[in-house]
C-alpha cells in the first residue's frame, strides 16, 4: 500500500481486512485474536510502515519499551545484518533494541540474560551458541526470552533457527549437479556437540550419501581459527592437499571468502578450478569477486518472527514454547558457475 502522510490504524485495518478494533487488540494484546487475523495485521503493519506510539503504550503498561538482542559478534557480517533487521522489525512494533555482544561464550550468554533483567528490559532475543541451559547460571522463570541459533535448550523457550542440515545438503547437491566429484567441506573443529557446525556437516554428509557418494574423511578441513586468516590458511591447505578437490562447501560466507583467497594464493581459480558455495547470503557475498553462491535463509522472515514471538510473550508469558525454521533458497552466483 502506498500512502502519503502518516499511516493510521484504520489504514492497517483496511489493508489486513479487519476492523480497527482488531488491529488495536493485536497491538495491545488486550483480547485473544485468531492466529490468522494476527498474522494479517502484523503483515499489514510491516507493509504499510505503520509506527506505533510507544510512549503512550509504555505509560499504560508500565514497560520500558526496550527489548534486548544478544549476538556473538556485532562486527560479524551475518550478525550485523541480523541486528539491523531486528531493530527495523522492533521499530514497527514500537520497541527500541539494546544490543549486547556475548563473544559466543556461555558466560557471555548468561551475562546477557542477567543484564537484560537488571536493566528491566521487556524481554531478550538471544543468539545462543554455547550455553546448554541457563538455569544453573541465571534465573529465567517468567522472563520473556526468544532464542536464535541451534541450541534449543530442551524446548523450554521460543526458538527460531535456520535450516542448517537442509540448507547445506542443498548446497552440496548443487555442487554435485555442477559436475563436482571431490567435494571438500570446511568446518569448525568440534563435532562432539550438536551445534551449527555439526548440523551443517551432517547436511553435507547426508547429501553425498543420498547421491551414492561415500564421504571421504580426508575432505573435511577444519579451520585453524574462526577468522579471515584461519579461513585463508584453510584454502591454502585445500590447494596443497593433493586430493583433487573440485568443489568446496564452506559453513559460512565469511569463511568462504577467506577460502577463496587462500586458494588464489596457490594459483587455484574459483570457479575455473574449484567451485565453492557458502552459507548465509550476507550482503558482501553478492559483490565479492567472484560473487558467492550461497544458502540464503530468509533473514527478514527470521527477524520478523523473532520480534513477533518476543512481543507476544511479553504480553502473555504463559504461552507454550514455539519452534520455527526459516525458509531458504540456493542463490547461484559466479563461484559455482
Amino acid at each position: 500500500m502506498v500512502k502519503r502522510g502518516k499511516v493510521t490504524m484504520s489504514d492497517v485495518a483496511q489493508l489486513a481486512g479487519v476492523s480497527p478494533m482488531t488491529v488495536s487488540n493485536v497491538i495491545n494484546n488486550r483480547v485473544k485474536v485468531s492466529d490468522d487475523a494476527r498474522e494479517r495485521v502484523l503483515a499489514a503493519i510491516r507493509e504499510s510502515g505503520y509506527q506505533l506510539n510507544p510512549s503512550a503504550r509504555n505509560l499504560r503498561s508500565g514497560r520500558s519499551g526496550v527489548i534486548g538482542l544478544a549476538v556473538p559478534q556485532i562486527g560479524n557480517a551475518y550478525f550485523g545484518m541480523l541486528a539491523a533487521l531486528v531493530i527495523e522489525e522492533a521499530r514497527r512494533h514500537g520497541y527500541h533494541v539494546a544490543v549486547e555482544q556475548t563473544g559466543a561464550l556461555a558466560k557471555g550468554e548468561a551475562a546477557a540474560i542477567a543484564q537484560s533483567r537488571r536493566l528491566q528490559l521487556d524481554g531478550l532475543i538471544l543468539s545462543v551458541v554455547e550455553i546448554d541451559s541457563p538455569a544453573p547460571l541465571v534465573p529465567t522463570q517468567g522472563y520473556p526470552i526468544v532464542l536464535l541459533g541451534e541450541q534449543d535448550l530442551a524446548g523450554r523457550f521460543d526458538h527460531v533457527t535456520v535450516p542448517n542440515e537442509a540448507g547445506t545438503a542443498a548446497a552440496t547437491e548443487h555442487l554435485i549437479d555442477q559436475g563436482c566429484e571431490r567435494i571438500a567441506v570446511v568446518t569448525g573443529g568440534d563435532l562432539d556437540r550438536l551445534t551449527m557446525i555439526t548440523r551443517r556437516y551432517n547436511g553435507y554428509r547426508a547429501a553425498l550419501e543420498d547421491r551414492g557418494i561415500e564421504p571421504d574423511p580426508r575432505l573435511r578441513f577444519t579451520l585453524d581459527a574462526l577468522s579471515w586468516e584461519g579461513a585463508r590458511s584453510t584454502g591454502r591447505r585445500i590447494a596443497d592437499s593433493g586430493l583433487g578437490v573440485d568443489g568446496v562447501v564452506a559453513f559460512s560466507d565469511t569463511v568462504a571468502m577467506g577460502v577463496v583467497r587462500g586458494l588464489r594464493d596457490r594459483g587455484v581459480s574459483v570457479p575455473d578450478d574449484v567451485r565453492l558455495i557458502g552459507f548465509d547470503n550476507v550482503p558482501e557475498s553478492a559483490v565479492f569477486i567472484p560473487s558467492l553462491s550461497t544458502v540464503s535463509p530468509d533473514h527478514r522472515w527470521k527477524a520478523a518472527k523473532a520480534v513477533d514471538l518476543i512481543v507476544s510473550r511479553i504480553a502473555d508469558p504463559a504461552l507454550p514454547p514455539r519452534q520455527y525454521t526459516a525458509p531458504f533458497a540456493i542463490i547461484r552466483r559466479e563461484s559455482t558457475a
